[in-house]
């Protein structure tokens, strides 16, 4: 792809996310990809795209105040261009109002005309005059409205989670919601120790810190392109954060059972159990979308793991000949991601109510087939990336109100003290960005008894 400059490159990718459907982190791919853009210039077209995803319903309000058009009558190449210039003033403090402005009025004349030019350029620096005048909704006369407008979330998001945990807590969890997470990643032991990654990774300039909760844990700053990194090429490491990384302790293989990972798409867990079990016994995985499991393939060769096969398969359809035969079966079932909208925003653009009692049965008919293959006194492990009650504690409370005999086991000793919960005496745990730092998580892990 002949190289662009970042905000153009930036606002095509907005384009095909919001007017053809795609989602972000394929789009950034697809555009990043091929063009060899300095480190800086790929930050800061990822911190465009994110940053306006994230706080779209927050600039729109504000380009409402300033705008003498309806958003909906406003052209998408326009409107992007003005998001991009709107959240600049208001939230990039390195790049100077004018030059906001300035960059929005070029991309305007390419992309639209005279009328618009002037349009951009008239609404982007008043903005920039006057936005510490900007009001936003009262904290207290009108709380869902306040929090819906300064941490941009859609109202049903806001309500529900002050129904389920509170104003204060909710607010807390919307903060963390826009902050930029870690890139964290975890070392391929099977190749290398953590310290010697560091240094591996040091060496292509790369800075790395150990991770907070997990001994194979990286955390990367100051990266460009990942994937044209040595270190990764040479299968190193897998992009993975800590959270996910604890699904996987928690499931605790052992190096001759025969594991199953029956939702195994992108392949950071079921990678990790192989890795755990030191490259023996069996691990057995399987997603209904077959692009996926192309994916995993190529990280399981990648990392140079000889103990996992994997296919296509729907894991709400009972494969007969498993039945009874698991050490340890692995559920990261199918989600409303509502945990990691901080490394996916326009996660809260795309989900809606109805979609939630949709996944509650999906998640429960495959909790339900998975159940069927771990052998007596084996282990089953269910886990989701989001923080919705209906999703995680109530589908296993069903379960084992429906099965009893799977029953909840101790995880306490999977997890550091700075995370504990007095529900992991119960069998399981519910991890949250604002108060763990970690991707939103649930993990619960059951015995058969028999």
């Amino acid at each position: 792809m002949k190289d662009i400059y970042p905000r153009e490159t930036a606002l095509k990718i907005l384009y095909e996310i919001e007017n053809k459907g795609a989602y972000a982190n394929i789009a950034l791919k697809k555009y990043l990809q091929g063009v060899d853009y300095k480190t800086v210039d790929r930050n800061f077209i990822t911190e465009l795209v994110y940053g306006i995803i994230k706080m779209k319903l927050t600039i729109d309000y504000v380009l409402e105040r300033y705008s003498t058009i309806k958003i909906k009558k406003i052209s998408p190449w326009i409107l992007h261009i003005l998001r991009m210039g709107i959240y600049q003033i208001l939230y990039l403090d390195k790049v100077p109002d004018s030059a906001a402005c300035n960059e929005a009025v070029k991309l305007s004349k390419k992309y639209g005309h005279a009328g618009s030019v002037k349009f951009v350029n008239a609404v982007l620096r008043s903005i920039s005059r006057s936005k510490k005048e900007i009001r936003f909704p009262d904290k207290m006369q009108n709380p869902v409205d306040y929090l819906k407008v300064v941490y941009s979330h859609p109202e049903w998001m806001i309500r529900r989670w002050i129904d389920e945990y509170g104003f204060d807590f909710t607010e807390s969890l919307c903060s963390a919601n826009n902050k930029v997470p870690d890139l964290c990643v975890r070392t391929n032991t099977l190749k290398c120790n953590r310290d010697t990654l560091a240094q591996y990774l040091h060496e292509e300039n790369v800075v790395a810190v150990k991770g907070k909760y997990c001994e194979e844990a990286l955390i990367l700053n100051e990266v460009g392109n990942i994937s044209s990194l040595s270190a990764f090429k040479q299968g190193l490491f897998q992009v993975q954060d800590e959270s996910s990384m604890l699904v996987s302790r928690v499931l605790d293989p052992e190096p001759e059972n025969f594991v199953m990972d029956v939702c195994c798409a992108p392949g950071g867990k079921i990678t990790h159990i192989g890795q755990l079990m030191h490259n023996k016994g069996q691990v057995l995985g399987w997603d209904v979308h077959p692009h996926k499991i192309s994916l995993v393939e190529a990280a399981v060769k990648r990392l140079g793991l000889e103990n996992i096969s994997v296919f296509t398969h729907d894991a709400t359809v009972l494969k007969e000949e498993f039945i009874g035969k698991a050490d340890r079966v692995l559920v990261d079932a199918p989600c409303s991601g509502l945990g990691i909208i901080r490394r996916k925003p326009d996660i809260k653009w795309n989900k809606v109510q109805e979609e939630l009692k949709e996944l509650t049965e999906v998640q429960k008919r495959i909790l339900k087939v998975s159940s069927e293959y771990v052998k007596p006194g084996g282990y089953l492990v269910y886990s989701t990336c989001t923080i919705q009650h209906e999703e995680n504690y109530d589908v296993v409370e069903e379960f084992v109100k429906n099965n009893p005999r799977f029953v909840p086991v101790n995880i306490e000793r999977y997890f550091p003290e700075q995370i504990r919960k007095n529900t992991m005496k119960n069998g399981y745990v519910q991890l949250f960005p604002n108060t763990d730092d970690l991707d939103g998580f649930f993990i619960c892990k059951l015995k058969r008894l028999n």
